[in-house]
């Protein structure tokens, strides 16, 4: 739902009659997220290798361990007794961690359990921790990485807006009008507008998609989300209101989207971040712009059918810069789509000299 709510989204507007004043709109809808539930067991506290499991359990189709350790050698060494498979370099990185004494979260998807669910699909694992540092581990991941990963990262906050301090946080590309066959093929455009962005930011950019305040949304991915959801994902500062109320205590909930594509190389670091006191909103929208379909025979309605061509060619020039795409193919579907690049044939000049006079005989 979270995911739904946030996620970066195409809005429709309708040109009006030029001669006329009309206006609509309306928006893509992301689909709902399927709802799971979760069960915690028992805990125990077996030392081995220098290695100790502070707790244990089971949950849903998970098993579950929290490990300590005091060097990363005895750490390896347990976690290969225990069927883990760890890439070459691993220990390095876990050496780093140990010595900020970390601790670490093991989860083995239990396959009896899993099917017991009925479900085809892991749910998310959920975990909650008090720690000085607001940060988020990523390096011991790109260790057996076959390449980049995607990583969302969602807060929610009571301050305002969520941002990385030891890399940058860029706003991605918004508010951009785009050709109207976008509509079908949002989820190539929208990756392919990522990957442009990020390689424009040297690949060491996390960008920001959503940031609002849950109180309110416009116009709205998806609806908001419940005080129930909310404490569902560990806001606990919301007062015992109805569940369902969405009230002036919204405004205490602000929600910040990131999203970045990371490797070892670029991203060397783990993700360190601060909540800043900006309140302000911004989302990722993309907008379809549709022309007048009716006639329009005022002179107003004549000059809006001429821009037209110039309109096209620069939602295409946009559209060519924002994701990488071949122009001409970027044209040749805005064709085959009904936006002409063809300007409407212009009355000769000498039909003007006597069209007040036909008005003239018309009032008579």
């Amino acid at each position: 739902h979270l995911d739904a709510y946030t996620s970066p989204r195409l809005v429709e507007y309708f040109d009006e009659d030029p001669c006329r004043r009309y206006e609509y709109d309306k928006m893509a809808m992301a689909a709902p997220v399927a709802e799971g539930e979760i069960q915690v067991t028992a805990a125990r506290r077996p030392d081995s290798l220098g290695v100790t499991i502070e707790a244990e359990y089971t949950v849903g189709e998970y098993d579950i361990l929290i490990l300590s350790a005091k060097q990363s050698d005895g750490l390896v060494t347990w976690l290969k007794q225990n069927g883990y498979k760890l890439p070459v370099g691993a220990g390095a990185t876990l050496d780093s961690y140990i010595k900020q004494d970390t601790k670490f979260f093991v989860a083995k998807v239990n396959l009896k359990e899993q099917e017991k669910t009925g479900l085809k699909y892991l749910r998310p694992l959920q975990i909650a921790f008090e720690s000085p540092k607001f940060m988020l581990p990523i390096r011991l991941g790109t260790v057996n990485a076959d390449g980049k990963q995607e990583l969302f990262v969602f807060t929610l906050s009571r301050k305002g807006r969520i941002e990385t301090t030891n890399y940058r946080t860029v706003k991605l590309p918004s508010d951009t009008n785009v050709p109207l066959f976008v509509k079908d093929e949002f989820g190539d455009f929208y990756k392919s507008m990522f990957s442009t962005s990020v390689a424009r930011e040297n690949e060491r950019a996390v960008f920001l998609e959503y940031a609002w305040d849950m109180n309110w949304c416009d116009p709205c991915a998806a609806d908001p989300l419940s005080n129930d959801e909310l404490r569902e994902l560990g806001v606990y500062w919301l007062g015992d209101s109805a569940a369902d109320f969405r009230g002036p205590q919204g405004s205490d909930v602000y929600v910040t989207r990131l999203h970045v594509s990371y490797d070892a190389e670029h991203f060397p670091e783990d993700l360190f971040f601060k909540e800043t006191g900006d309140r302000s909103n911004f989302q990722g929208r993309y907008i379809l712009q549709h022309p007048y379909e009716g006639e329009a025979k005022c002179e107003a309605g004549k000059e809006y059918f001429a821009s037209l061509p110039d309109r096209f060619e620069q939602e295409a020039q946009t559209l060519a810069r924002l994701t990488g795409w071949d122009i001409s193919d970027i044209r040749t579907k805005m064709k085959d789509g009904g936006q002409s690049f063809t300007p409407p044939k212009k009355d000769p000049w000498w039909k003007k000299l006597w069209s007040n006079d036909d008005k003239k005989d018309e009032k008579k």
